[in-house]
């Protein structure tokens, strides 16, 4: 079951984090994985643990995108899973949030999302198989956070985009799912201090917060030979985070 042996898998943004996390489960998982970052010493690093490929790639550029998905094809022969996990979260409250903060995470989280699932369905669709996995958020499509509201508005709109695309290649024997990932410990996510981690742990049922591995485990599951029937969908993985009522719901 979920044995990804003999597939080739693109994992933008790869280099750290959560998308480390999804290129180090689906290496485990016999996929040859290709990591395509902007950061080219820690992509490489990450790679090279692995026993992958590096890819600089900077997603918002569109003709480099397009390049990076030939050479996985030319030097793989295929592509069969994409996890479209590169992107941003600076935060902005809406008093002090200028047109560039909206622009730029928008570019990166939404518009460079699209470069990417749109380059990787081209490869796909002439082979008749594909899983594509994008990582959104709990965050924008069923919670909100002070200071997030141009992320949040990001990570809806790629569920939005990913439910027609996903219509769109039904027949084709491609899927395009996401994971709704809540609180995982990243780099990022320690860099908001311990007590933010603090306050985070005690609102999760299981008091705890998600690895990297976690996303990736999800991710492997959806693009899995055996998630044929699974398109349009999400998982998310937060511990339970959105499901108490109230703060008298945790025990």
């Amino acid at each position: 079951m979920f044995d990804l042996s003999g597939q080739a898998a693109l994992v933008t943004g790869g280099a750290a984090g959560i998308g480390k996390g999804i290129a180090l489960v689906l290496a485990k998982a016999g996929a040859k994985v290709v990591v395509a970052d902007i950061n080219a010493e820690t992509g490489a690093a990450t790679a090279k643990e692995i026993g992958g490929v590096f890819k600089q790639l900077d997603v918002t550029d569109q003709a480099r995108v397009r390049a990076v998905v030939d050479e996985v094809v030319a030097e793989c022969g295929q592509l069969d899973i994409l996890a479209s996990n590169a992107g941003i979260f600076p935060q902005a409250t809406l008093e002090e949030m200028t047109e560039a903060d909206w622009d730029h995470m928008q570019a990166v989280n939404v518009k460079s999302m699209f470069f990417v699932v749109q380059a990787a369905l081209k490869a796909m669709a002439p082979r008749g198989y594909g899983r594509v996995v994008i990582t959104s958020s709990i965050t924008g499509p069923i919670t909100g956070f002070p200071g997030w509201s141009h992320y949040g508005a990001s990570k809806a709109a790629q569920l939005g985009f990913m439910r027609s695309a996903a219509l769109e290649y039904a027949n084709r024997g491609i899927t395009v799912n996401a994971v709704q990932p809540g609180n995982i410990l990243t780099e990022g996510l320690k860099a908001q201090g311990e007590a933010y981690l603090d306050q985070q742990r005690a609102i999760i049922p299981t008091h705890t917060l998600g690895t990297p591995e976690d996303i990736g485990h999800a991710v492997a599951f959806l693009a899995s030979r055996e998630a044929k029937f699974i398109t349009g969908q999400t998982i998310v993985v937060d511990g339970g985070q959105i499901l108490p009522e109230s703060p008298e719901a945790l025990l």
